[in-house]
């Protein structure tokens, strides 16, 4: 029997010696460490953000032993193996003890070592089951423990053990366990932290009673000969440790640009193409308007910052998050609608085909324009009319009729053909939009938008954007012709264009040169802000993730001001000139005929010049005007039977349907009720069907329209 014990422990010990040549070394235990999180960083490889990835497990960083406090360290040794520095991987004396225990069934401490419990974390064969180690997992695992002991040294042993470990629940290694439960790093443990940390590893599920009563003896351990722990309130302070969950999933300035790189990526960390400074800027910018516009119903924004030659993102800035009630929703990818920031896109596409110049003249005045769908009759956002403007001055005022006007000559169809070449994600033909597409009623995400304006700074070349410093670039396609390009542009930086609407002196004019446009849309659901300079294009959005409106916020006060200050951080040592015109663009002085605009220097494609603009002269209206006069009262507009579509963009409040009569000393009614006296009149239109009545001095009924109002949703305001 004996004899034949001795083999079975002779054949325990080969088999299990067989398994310890395939130990991983040091090197290759660190190499292989995966923290649950990682880490996105800018291109300088500054950390930005650091994100969750794994959800089984919470593992921190590695972390070098001399990173760790020296309390930490002798609170384990101490704790889980004493003679750690003597022995050489087995404990032979307590090995002896444990044996001797368990012949008289008394308790011991246990013989396993630190260095078997890392054979048994590193090396699954030698881990420990439910039900306790198998006779020859023990045997394999000493055997480890001692090659172990001879091929690493004692500090690497112990390193890595820390780094491994499980602490409590799902928390593994020390700087897991430190920064959750203590919310720090692991240099700054003391002694108590320490303890504790050692007895969760004796019982990482022991209740918080057993834990410090478990760390306190672990204290007095601690403390040189005669001197007495103090253990003072240490339930309290384990209690309290053992409830926070201070290691936060997420953390940083850049949670949604991490999530949608890391997220798959099997980087632990990854440089990104984002500066830190250009980062912290729209952050803070962001949460700055924000803040300012509380009490107007404005929760959100998002900001994203273009490097114009390269395509980088240099800031991606999903939400406001302080702010937010929908912090997760990714403000820079999410469609919206764009308003008015369509309409350069609109007039560059008209100036390349030739249908008009920047000196073009277009009538801003009510217009009802047949569809499907019956009438559609854009209105201004301050519901005046201009009168005869020119394209220059349409653009940059941003006002909306002409816009239209130019989307009749340009087409639906075709706009939203170089809406797409321009990287416009549209969901619908041209058609489908309508004339409203002019206006921005197309949804579209902020980070297309921003590269599409990219595309107007680099000449109408577009290209793919780059957001890992390991892209390789990509080519630019032209898109858009070069001249047209540069007068749109040239259009979009003339602080005078955009006077008759923003004024000379709003945020929209910077000291150095740049080119924006604002928008806002859906009834004051979406503001918009975009524009470049030289080098940036900057892109900015506010609103609510949810699609309520905002109270009173218009381009200049709600997306404008954090563009500027982006737009101020970018440039504050770094200048920034107007871009030169392309070969064979005409430059020619102009006027215009009744005092419509000043002469001033403008642009042309060649051949289209022209140094004399006036107004179309009378078509002959007014003379039918006066011969209906002769007949008597009546209607001219709107006609019988007229379906009216209220615009989605415009707030109803903003919008008149222009009633127009023949006669004098007339009276408007409104389904019985007074309106307005005189030949014209402007309607607020609300759903439903109307009569609309036209009264002499008398009070007798001259004329009457039935007319029908649509758009769903919108209620008349009181």
């Amino acid at each position: 029997m004996q004899r034949l014990a001795r083999v079975c422990l002779a054949l325990a010990l080969a088999g299990a010696g067989a398994g310890v040549h395939a130990l991983p070394s040091y090197a290759e235990v660190r190499a292989d460490h995966r923290p649950s999180d990682r880490l996105l960083l800018d291109r300088e490889g500054e950390v930005l953000h650091r994100l969750r990835t794994d959800p089984t497990v919470r593992r921190g960083a590695w972390v070098p032993l001399a990173d760790m406090s020296a309390a930490l360290r002798l609170a384990i040794v101490v704790s889980e193996d004493k003679r750690f520095h003597q022995h050489s991987g087995v404990d032979w004396r307590a090995v002896s003890a444990a044996a001797w225990g368990n012949l008289w069934n008394t308790r011991t401490r246990g013989a396993s070592t630190i260095t078997m419990q890392l054979a048994g974390l590193i090396d699954e064969d030698w881990r420990r089951a439910p039900g306790g180690r198998a006779p020859v997992q023990k045997l394999g695992q000493a055997v480890a423990a001692q090659v172990l002991d001879r091929r690493w040294r004692k500090s690497e042993i112990l390193e890595a053990y820390l780094n491994l470990v499980p602490f409590r629940g799902e928390v593994v290694g020390v700087d897991a366990l430190s920064r959750t439960l203590f919310d720090k790093a692991p240099h700054g443990l003391d002694e108590r932290e320490a303890a504790v940390a050692a007895a969760l590893v004796r019982g990482p599920n022991a209740t918080p009673a057993v834990v410090a009563r478990r760390a306190c003896a672990v204290l007095t351990d601690m403390q040189p000969a005669g001197v007495k722990a103090d253990c003072a309130d240490l339930d309290v302070f384990t209690a309290a440790a053992l409830q926070r969950r201070a290691f936060e999933p997420s953390e940083g300035i850049a949670p949604h640009l991490a999530r949608r790189l890391l997220r798959g990526s099997g980087e632990t960390a990854l440089r990104s193409t984002l500066r830190a400074d250009v980062q912290r800027a729209a952050v803070t910018a962001l949460q700055q308007q924000l803040s300012e516009l509380q009490g107007r119903n404005v929760a959100d924004g998002a900001v994203v910052v273009l490097d114009n030659a390269s395509g980088d993102v240099l800031a991606w800035v999903g939400s406001s998050a302080t702010t937010s009630l929908a912090a997760e929703v990714d403000g820079v990818l999410a469609p919206r609608q764009p308003g008015s920031t369509l309409k350069p896109f609109l007039y560059a596409q008209a100036i390349a085909e030739r249908r008009l110049t920047a000196a073009s003249l277009l009538d801003d005045s009510p217009a009802q324009l047949s569809t499907a769908g019956g009438l559609y009759i854009p209105q201004n956002y301050d519901r005046h009319f201009k009168g005869w403007v020119s394209a220059r001055t349409a653009l940059g005022a941003s006002l909306n009729v002409p816009a239209v006007r130019t989307l009749v000559m340009v087409s639906p169809d075709a706009f939203a053909r170089q809406l797409r070449a321009l990287g416009l994600p549209l969901k619908e033909s041209g058609d489908y939009y309508g004339f409203s597409l002019a206006l921005g009623s197309a949804e579209v995400p902020l980070l297309a938008l921003t590269n599409a304006y990219r595309a107007l700074a680099n000449g109408g070349q577009h290209g793919a954007l780059r957001m890992r410093v390991t892209d390789a670039p990509t080519a630019k396609q032209r898109v858009l012709d070069a001249a047209a390009a540069f007068i749109t542009t040239d259009i979009l930086a003339d602080p005078m264009a955009r006077a008759r609407t923003f004024g000379t002196d709003s945020l929209l004019a910077t000291r150095f040169w740049t080119a924006v446009k604002t928008g806002t849309s859906k009834d004051m659901r979406d503001n918009w802000a975009i524009g470049y300079s030289e080098r940036y294009t900057v892109g900015v959005w506010v609103g609510n993730a949810a699609g309520a409106p905002m109270h009173d916020v218009s381009g200049t006060s709600g997306a404008a001001p954090v563009w500027a200050m982006v737009m101020q951080h970018l440039h504050r040592q770094q200048p920034s000139r107007a871009p030169k015109p392309p070969a064979g663009l005409m430059r020619q002085r102009i006027t215009y005929g009744a005092s419509l605009e000043a002469s001033r220097e403008e642009w042309f494609l060649p051949g289209t010049e022209q140094p004399q603009w006036a107004a179309a002269r009378d078509d002959g209206r007014a003379g039918a005007r006066r011969a209906a006069a002769a007949v008597g009262p009546r209607i001219v507009s709107p006609t019988a039977g007229t379906i009216i579509a209220l615009d989605p963009d415009i707030p109803p409040a903003r919008q008149r349907l222009q009633l127009t009569a023949e006669g004098t000393g007339l009276q408007w009614r409104v389904d019985g009720k007074p309106l307005a006296r005189g030949r014209e009149a402007g309607w607020m239109p609300w759903p439903g069907r109307h009569r609309i009545e036209l009264v002499d001095a008398r009070g007798v009924v001259r004329d009457e329209v039935l007319v029908e109002v649509r758009g769903a949703g919108v209620k008349q305001r009181r």
